[in-house]
């Protein structure tokens, strides 16, 4: 079952695009196309495959926390163009 015209319209508008006729014809075949090739995944034996969380056998790869000098609060205000009572004051968002 491949892509029909309603479904090429409901991508262009998702992808807020506006395509000819001639174009969402063209864009169905390519999708079908695409969609075909992808079928031949179906027909590999994944019965023996375990299911992978990670590609890379990596865990926790985030450094020990460690405490090393930093800037004191005064240091840090220094280049803040706005702050108050040892925070920086930003403009209001909303």
């Amino acid at each position: 079952m491949g892509l029909m015209d309603k479904d090429i319209e409901k991508l262009a508008i998702l992808a807020r695009i506006n395509l000819t006729p001639e174009e969402k014809e063209t864009y169905a075949v390519q999708f079908n196309s695409i969609l075909d090739s992808t079928r031949v995944l179906d027909e590999l034996p994944t019965d023996v495959v375990e299911p992978l969380i990670y590609v890379l056998p990596l865990y926790n790869v985030m450094r020990d926390d460690e405490v090393r000098p930093s800037l004191s609060n005064d240091e840090a205000m220094a280049n803040a163009p706005l702050h108050e009572e040892a925070k920086f004051k930003v403009p209001r968002l909303i």
